[in-house]
Formats: C-alpha cells, structure tokens, sequence
C-alpha cells in the first residue's frame, strides 16, 4: 500500500511576522499549491532524491542556475529532520514503532524561496505519512510545534508557529502565541475561522525571485532580543492587527480589513528593510487599488481587491514585473 499526504501553501493575511515573537497572526491555506509525500514499505529504508536536490549538473552554469532557483538545500534534509523528530515524540510518549522500513519521496508545486512555507509543507506532509505508517496519533495542537522544532532545532531555520499550525489546521486560523500560554503547554491558541467570512482575497509572487526567509528574518530576532524599543513595539503593533482583524472578520468589515492588511506592511517596513523588487510588487498592487502586504517573508504578496475588473488590473500590471497573480483557494 502507498500512503500519499499533501500539506500545502500558506499566506499570513495579518500579524507576521510576530508569530515568532509571541504575537498573533490570522492565516489562510493557499490550496493552489502543495507538498506530497509519497511512501510505502521496502526492506530498507530508503529517501529518494529529486532534481532540487542532485549533485550532478551539465556544466557549471547549471549548477548556478540551480542554486540560484532551488537555494542550496533541496528537501531531503527536511524529510530526515522530520523524521528524527517524529521517532523522538514516540519515545518520550511510549510509543513502541514497529520493525518496518520505508521509501519515501516528494514532490512540491510550492514557488521556492517567496514566503508560501514550501519547506515547513515538506516536514508536515512528511509527519502526517509517518502518523499513518507507523499508526501514531499526535493531537493536532501538538503536532504545529513537533514540526516546527524539525526545522528550528535539527536545521536551524529561524521560524515561528504560525506556517505550521494553518498547514495542519488548513482553512483560516486566527492565532494567538501568548508568551505564558506557549511556555507553559508548548503550543499556542488556535482558532478556526469561517473562511466564508473572507473577502476577495488575491495572491501574487515574482517568479524570479528568490531569497532564504531565516535569513531574511534573522536580524529582526536579534534586535528584538537585544530588547531594541521600535522592534518589540512594532511586532506588538503587527500581533495587535491580527486581533483587530478577528473582530473586522467576524463583523464582515471588508473596508476595514483593507485598511488592516495594509497597515500591516507599512509596520514591517519600518523595521525591515525591503528590497525593490519586494517594494515594486507591492506598489504595483495598491497602485492598481487593491490593498498589498507580504503573504511571509517576502516575494510574495496577499490583499483584497474590489470586483473582476481591479483583478484583471493585477494580473496585467504585475504581468509587467514578472509577477503571477492567482486567487487563493482556501476551502
């Protein structure tokens, strides 16, 4: 028997990037695209490569056309943290695995490396085909942070909860990361959202650009652990939206979420630096009247727009920079 899993895309609608720093966020699945796992029993066991991760290249400008599109890590590495960790929660829950080997492979339709959370979709889907092989039911608030300390822990990616949880939980989900709370049970406050609450909601990303989101986010951690005062206030800001938007939602507040999710980047640029490319998509967006914000780390943005005609705008305008746009499938 072939056991197959998928987790797939994610864009954080309000709050990030405070989710790594004890704030809240509201996240969707973007269904558009996904990571899948296959595996079935062999003899021994076996992670099969694919094209993201070979060695063997034509000639040497092959080799940098490759890292310059898939980095230079692929998802193996992925496949063993998880796996690590997964054989880790069993032992420390008694949980006796049977003698039984695998192979297991993915493939991914996730554009690398523009804030959609394709590596954190690997590790979940890679969980969720371990649970069924192995017949272990980790509780689904438990399971957000097992993944998250696959990455954290075994590869050193700098990452908060918030990709995990809506990758296991799916739909929307607002999230509430309090400091006691986390600490205490190791895992945040999850609350599953009416999707149909939603406005129009639209995507869009650079096709050709790339970047490593830890690396991306790691010098906003260390200013926020040297405890610098614009740093901290800002991500309680960005954990504030979140919370206002809850209530904008519920409410079917469209205008006001507008004014939210636009609030949230101009939040993140006075603490970040944003590249040109990153800046040029999300002007092109609001230039077109639609309102614009990084759906992650960057390189690809998330907003709502008004009617048909505004999202052909988009598609035209963002065509010019090279950008896709596409409406984000959530339910």
């Amino acid at each position: 028997m072939i056991i197959e899993t998928r987790a797939y895309a994610r864009a954080g609608l309000l709050g990030n990037p405070s989710d790594g720093y004890f704030g809240k966020t509201i996240s969707i699945i973007v269904r558009n695209f996904g990571a899948s796992i296959s595996l079935y029993e062999t003899p021994e066991l076996r992670i099969e490569e694919t094209d993201v991760d070979q060695s063997t290249f034509r000639n040497i400008y092959h080799m940098v056309d490759s890292v310059k599109l898939t980095g230079y890590y692929g998802g193996t590495r992925l496949i063993k943290a998880a796996i690590k960790k997964f054989v880790e929660y069993c032992e420390s829950n008694n949980f006796r695995l049977n003698n039984r080997n695998f192979t297991i492979r993915y493939r991914s339709s996730i554009p690398r490396q523009v804030g959609l959370a394709g590596s954190s979709a690997i590790v979940t889907s890679t969980m969720k085909a371990l649970m069924q092989f192995y017949e272990v039911d980790i509780p689904k608030h438990i399971l957000p942070s097992i993944i998250l300390k696959a990455e954290t822990e075994e590869l050193g990616i700098n990452a908060g909860l918030q990709d995990r949880v809506i990758q296991v939980y799916e739909g929307c989900v607002f999230m509430d990361f309090d400091k006691a709370h986390l600490q205490k049970n190791g895992f945040g406050k999850y609350e599953i959202m009416d999707s149909t609450l939603l406005p129009k909601l639209y995507l869009a990303y650079k096709v050709d650009l790339g970047k490593v989101s830890g690396t991306v986010l790691n010098n906003i951690r260390e200013k926020y652990e040297r405890g610098d005062p614009l740093v901290i206030d800002t991500l309680a800001e960005l954990a504030e939206l979140a919370e206002q938007g809850r209530e904008i939602l519920l409410k079917k507040d469209h205008a006001g979420l507008y004014k939210l999710i636009d609030r949230n980047f101009d939040l993140r640029c006075k603490i970040m630096k944003i590249s040109e490319s990153n800046m040029e998509l999300v002007m092109k967006a609001r230039n077109c009247g639609a309102s614009a914000k990084f759906s992650g780390s960057g390189g690809a943005i998330i907003g709502m727009y008004e009617d048909d005609e505004m999202l052909q705008r988009l598609i035209i305008h963002l065509k010019r920079i090279n950008a896709r746009v596409i409406k984000p499938i959530i339910s």
